[in-house]
């Protein structure tokens, strides 16, 4: 497989590193994580923060991404670290918990998640966001017959209506998140316009009690699909849509899932937060 550019990938190398190493994904905004990849290695920990699709011999958009790409980079970061962890957000959540039930890693944390496979869209043709040795993953197609009804559009229920579209095909686009090893933490927020991330979120946690997998979920009533970690500001761009959320709650999910994070990632909790400046 074809590497990324330099211009598709940032690699946040710590002062002091902790033995982590962390795969960092962002959702459909197609942005490299600079800044999140940063911070965490401010905490300790090696950071490749990669641009999965929209880049230098990627795909165009999400749609039949290789699942190679990310266990390809999982590969690279084990030479650095004893600890392997995926962190992603949206579809980029999508994409670690789909990549850890197919390689094994340390820790996953899924940030607004997705319980099931989506698909996506190039050339008028619909397919699955994912691939694995070439083939398409099952994924869940969307209604037809959905249009918005917000300016602007709140897709939440088009995801929810595509859901009971097909229950077949729903239930075989799961992601079998309870085939993954390592510790799992999931973080949505009650309020996300994008997707029902905290339904999904509970969907995850569910299957995987049932297998005595340990999982972790937290959760704002008023948070929408984007969350603040402390030090952080509200990102820009992307897709125009609505998310959801306040800002004072974004940051309120933040601070909660926080130590979380540095716990699962095995990060530094004795620092200040992180600024950029």
């Amino acid at each position: 497989m074809r590497p990324l550019s330099d211009a598709d990938r940032h690699d946040a190398i710590p002062a002091q590193a902790t033995g982590t190493a962390v795969l960092l994904l962002a959702g459909s905004s197609g942005r490299v994580e600079r800044e999140r990849a940063e911070m965490l290695a401010d905490r300790g920990a090696r950071v490749a923060a990669i641009r999965w699709f929209g880049g230098d011999g990627r795909r165009p958009t999400p749609h039949e991404v290789p699942i190679e790409l990310f266990i390809a980079e999982l590969d690279g970061l084990r030479a650095d670290a004893d600890h392997v962890a995926i962190v992603g957000t949206s579809f980029g959540a999508e994409a670690a918990l789909v990549t850890a039930t197919l390689t094994a890693v340390d820790a996953v944390v899924a940030i607004a998640p997705s319980s099931v496979v989506w698909g996506g869209l190039r050339d008028e043709e619909w397919s699955s966001h994912w691939t694995f040795h070439g083939a398409p993953l099952p994924w869940v197609s969307f209604d037809p017959s959905w249009s918005p009804s917000t300016d602007p559009p709140s897709y939440r229920g088009l995801y929810e209506q595509s859901l009971r579209l097909a229950p077949s095909m729903t239930a075989a686009a799961r992601i079998r998140a309870e085939e993954i090893t390592g510790e799992v933490l999931l973080v949505a927020g009650g309020d996300d316009q994008v997707w029902p991330s905290e339904r999904f979120a509970a969907e995850i946690e569910q299957a995987r009690i049932t297998a005595g997998r340990r999982t972790t979920v937290i959760t704002h009533p008023h948070a929408g699909h984007r969350l603040l970690l402390p030090g952080e500001e509200p990102a820009e761009g992307g897709i125009r849509m609505a998310r959801g959320g306040r800002a004072d709650a974004d940051a309120e999910l933040g601070q909660r899932a926080w130590p979380e994070l540095l716990r699962v990632l095995r990060l530094r909790d004795d620092l200040p937060p992180f600024t950029s400046e």
